[in-house]
């Protein structure tokens, strides 16, 4: 069974800076895309930088500019390095990925983390 791990969350200043880290276990055969999601209090969850295996990268409007999504696929691990950061940024982040394990690498599995905490606040 895979599984996702994010960590790097905490409290931050408005302007700071915070690089979370979302970690894939398990018998992997491949990752295909990866993204990262956040969810704020009494909101839906959103979709706000994605990047496929092969490095390609889209963000939300809201982000851009200020975040950056990147992979080492040799660690199956995705980044996300948050610049710049206000008030509004304040949420759970969570991490998704389309994996194939290895017993089945023709079946992809929609994979999500725990979420991690992100508080941008004075």
């Amino acid at each position: 069974q895979v599984q996702l791990v994010e960590s790097g969350g905490g409290l931050v200043q408005p302007g700071g800076s915070l690089r979370l880290s979302c970690a894939a276990s398990g018998s992997i055969f491949s990752i295909d895309a990866m993204a990262w999601y956040r969810q704020a209090p009494g909101k839906q969850r959103d979709l706000i930088a994605s990047i496929t295996d092969d490095g390609s990268t889209n963000y939300a409007d809201s982000v851009k500019g200020r975040f950056t999504i990147s992979r080492d696929n040799a660690k199956n691990t995705a980044y996300l390095q948050m610049n710049s950061l206000k008030f509004e940024d304040t949420a759970v982040y969570y991490c998704n990925a389309g994996i194939r394990e290895k017993k089945s690498p023709t079946w992809l599995v929609n994979a999500w983390g725990q979420g991690t905490q992100v508080t941008v606040s004075s």
